[in-house]
């Protein structure tokens, strides 16, 4: 098992990565979720329970089995989304990364550094040998971010969602503590 309980702050040139502060992110977590544009390239749904959502965040940055933490936009100093490195697998001792971006971060570059800020942080202070996530065949410009940061294809889950009557695949991908370090040679 992975210790994820020390929550840290992590900063680039333009955006901050730091633990969920609920009573200044919420507005901004609840713009985030309700934007069209999340809900279809997370396979989400726009109805859910505030309070409900509003006490998940609460407890975040409690977590000692996953990593959870905000994206802020440094220029504006507003949460425009969130990053997570969640569901240790021990048998490969891997976890999953997944990361969402607003309406009011998105084209700038954000969801870039963040992914690459977050990833760093994992390989640099954990033991962990994989990264993995999977993303919908959509979502084009989201599977190029994560090939710039080194993730590669490692299957495909053919027909996993449904949206608007057409089936969408699942990409899976995966970064290996391996080549993280070459990357970064």
């Amino acid at each position: 098992m992975i210790d994820l309980r020390r929550k840290p702050t992590l900063i680039g040139e333009k955006v901050i990565l730091r633990p969920f502060q609920v009573d200044v992110d919420f507005p901004y977590l609840e713009e985030c979720l309700n934007d069209p544009e999340v809900i279809k390239f997370t396979g989400s749904t726009s109805s859910y329970d505030q309070e409900k959502v509003y006490q998940w965040y609460l407890t975040r940055n409690e977590q000692i089995d996953r990593l959870d933490l905000a994206i802020v936009d440094k220029e504006k100093n507003i949460l425009v989304g969130e990053a997570v490195i969640n569901l240790y697998d021990e048998k490969t001792h891997s976890m999953n990364f997944r990361i969402l971006i607003g309406p009011r971060g998105r084209n700038r570059g954000l969801g870039t550094e963040a992914t690459k800020l977050i990833v760093d942080y994992v390989f640099e202070y954990t033991s962990l040998h994989y990264l993995t996530l999977s993303v919908f065949a959509f979502n084009p410009r989201a599977k190029k971010v994560y090939e710039k940061v080194g993730f590669r294809v490692e299957s495909i889950d053919k027909n996993e969602l449904e949206f608007e009557g057409q089936w969408i695949d699942s990409i899976n991908m995966k970064l290996s503590r391996e080549d993280w370090l070459k990357l970064r040679a």
